[in-house]
């Protein structure tokens, strides 16, 4: 059977098209060479079936991958790890923080500004130069789930009433000029139209075109935590508790791998897989 003809399953629900051109894209971000993706989709190619779901076949790609270099499958499984950063939004929170901070921007995470009508708590702040951005994050712990337009609708009214009342205090010294809207998944139709028409930025896992959260961060190699093959989920949420959110991060701290009491062996090729993934 021709894999154009194979339906699959996304995590949603919906039965779409099987599409080669999609997986070989995904299999190339990762970094690895023409010979091992085309192994690899001809390996998947095989093992289709009609109905077989997303998961399936990013399980096989990525064991596929693990064998051949690990640090491509750490690459390959980015949106996958950052779901893992939950069950709270906060590790999220943290993490977009960091992108931004790496970014150029000074940031503040959790901050509670005054509105013209009332407070409200920020999830990041970011100054750069002369001007401040205002971003919220909306973490989804599920595939599948939308952002739909009364999630911009909201935050967009935030940002006005603190706008409202940041430009016009003269104890600032920047102006407040951007609103955002960043999350793990998808933005409806209607989220991104209302967005564009009213000047909000979003920001997802693949929006803005070639400009998303996953082009940014393989463009700084700033991969959260939990996209290692080496780490344990227990370790990685020690690690999420102490605030070591980013890959780049544990290479400062690695004295938090001997409170883990990982052995010295098991350190080197951890931190080695690490060196390798933000390319350090």
């Amino acid at each position: 059977m021709e894999s154009k003809n194979i339906d699959i399953t996304k995590s949603s629900g919906e039965r779409v098209k099987f599409s080669l051109d999609k997986l070989r894209a995904s299999l190339k971000r990762t970094g690895a060479g023409e010979t091992t993706v085309s192994q690899i989709i001809d390996k998947v190619r095989d093992e289709l079936y009609q109905g077989i779901s997303t998961k399936e076949i990013y399980n096989r790609a990525f064991a596929l991958l693990k064998k051949k270099q690990r640090y491509y499958a750490s690459k390959y499984k980015l949106k996958k790890a950052i779901y893992e950063l939950g069950p709270t939004g906060f590790p999220f929170e943290r993490f977009i923080g960091a992108v931004l901070k790496y970014s150029g921007y000074d940031i503040e995470i959790g901050k509670i500004l005054q509105g013209k009508c009332v407070t409200h708590e920020i999830d990041v702040v970011a100054h750069k130069g002369n001007e401040t951005a205002i971003i919220e994050c909306k973490f989804h712990g599920e595939q599948g789930i939308k952002c739909n337009v009364k999630v911009p609708l909201y935050i967009n009214s935030r940002y006005e009433d603190v706008k409202a009342y940041w430009n016009t205090n003269l104890k600032n010294d920047t102006k407040l000029t951007n609103g955002w809207v960043v999350t793990n998944t998808r933005f409806t139709e209607d989220a991104m139209q209302y967005s564009k028409c009213c000047g909000l930025n979003l920001l997802s896992w693949d929006y803005p075109e070639d400009n998303a959260l996953k082009d940014r961060i393989d463009r700084l190699g700033l991969y959260p935590i939990t996209v290692s093959t080496l780490l344990s989920a227990r370790e990685k949420q020690f690690l999420l508790s102490r605030n070591v959110v980013l890959c780049r991060e544990l290479l400062h701290d690695k004295f938090y791998l001997d409170h883990l009491g990982v052995s010295e062996t098991r350190k080197d090729k951890i931190l080695d897989e690490i060196a390798q993934l933000c390319n350090l």
